[in-house]
């Protein structure tokens, strides 16, 4: 990362720390799901924008993490299963991360032998599967019922909000900063893992995986290293979702999540990080924009007119979609790269 990349980044650690000074409570926890949508986008593009294995299956990853964290935190015995539960919100994460990047190796694994889109249709299977199972192990997950966190002592300042550093925090505020500084750290950590030998394999892989052999690479080492990693990420992000929802259910992980997953890393630009957090933004604000809120009211009337009738607002957000492609065609980290070469050139 140049000096300047640091400076962008500290400038970006300022903002974000003093954000929930200037926006309203509500505001405040959607700008929580966009920290969480980050997290999510980094270990996405990991796999599929550093090694090339495109995934449509992160969702279900975000779900072993959401069910891992709830289960920790309310335990199943009201359901006949054995765990009691108790753990509190915030040491359940990191555990939630072990747990899905434990199965993401797993699945990585047989995953080997598959590329392309075999692959994207592999991993499309599990999230097709994923609610299917959650509802069949009912005794583990409540089935469609789900698991209800709120109220629950585990679930820090749900009720009383937080004291931190003697400044008192309400819970959406709380979430908000959890969230972000999770977010912030694992940003630092995929930097960290993404410009060495690691990283450096990963695109190799991602380039052309006979001259990536006959440099040496090991083609099962880092594509399964890459899937444990991106699901790992995934996992904490859905602790996160399930503790920012206070409930999980299978309709807490749709299908669709793992589309607007992979869309968010396209936007954001495939390959880079700095570009991410607009991938973010994008699938959390655009449906509300699409609807006519925020900036859809600034939209010519008769398209937010349109929005207000049925499929409305699945239609703006795929014009929008179709021509931000035709913009950015490498995505916003790809526009970054041009103003930073071209920043440099002038210099």
């Amino acid at each position: 990362m140049s000096r300047l990349g640091f400076v962008a980044f500290a400038a970006f650690v300022v903002f974000v720390a003093v954000l929930p000074t200037f926006v309203s409570d509500f505001k405040a926890q959607q700008y929580a799901y966009v920290g969480i949508y980050l997290i999510a986008l980094l270990g996405l593009n990991v796999l599929t924008g550093y090694t090339g294995q495109i995934s449509l299956g992160h969702g279900a990853f975000m779900a072993i993490g959401g069910y891992t964290s709830a289960i920790l935190m309310v335990g199943n015995e009201q359901f006949g299963g054995p765990i009691g539960g108790g753990v509190e919100d915030f040491w359940t994460i990191p555990v939630a991360g072990v747990v899905a990047g434990l199965v993401g190796l797993a699945f990585g694994l047989p995953a080997l032998r598959l590329s392309g889109l075999y692959l994207a249709l592999a991993t499309f299977a599990i999230a097709v599967a994923m609610p299917s199972a959650i509802k069949r192990f009912a005794d583990f997950t409540g089935g469609g019922t789900g698991i209800n966190l709120f109220g629950k002592p585990e679930l820090t300042g749900g009720l009383t909000g937080v004291t931190v550093l003697g400044r008192q925090l309400s819970f959406n505020d709380w979430l908000y900063y959890l969230a972000w500084t999770i977010a912030l750290v694992a940003f630092a950590v995929a930097w960290l893992i993404l410009r060495g030998r690691t990283g450096r394999a990963f695109r190799a892989v991602r380039d052309s995986e006979t001259a990536a052999v006959s440099s040496g690479v090991s083609l099962a080492r880092y594509k399964t290293l890459a899937f444990g990693i991106s699901a790992a990420y995934a996992g904490v992000a859905g602790a996160l979702f399930a503790v920012a929802n206070t409930y999980v259910n299978p309709d807490t992980f749709p299908i669709a999540l793992s589309i607007f997953l992979l869309v968010g890393v396209v936007v954001g630009g495939l390959g880079g990080l700095s570009g991410l957090v607009f991938g973010a933004i994008f699938i959390e604000f655009l449906p509300l924009w699409a609807q006519g809120e925020d900036l859809g009211s600034h939209l010519p009337g008769f398209l937010v007119d349109e929005t207000k009738k049925p499929g409305g607002p699945a239609i703006v957000y795929g014009v929008v979609l179709i021509l931000l492609m035709f913009v950015l065609p490498s995505g916003v980290g790809g526009l970054f790269r041009r103003v930073g070469e071209a920043f440099t050139r002038r210099r």
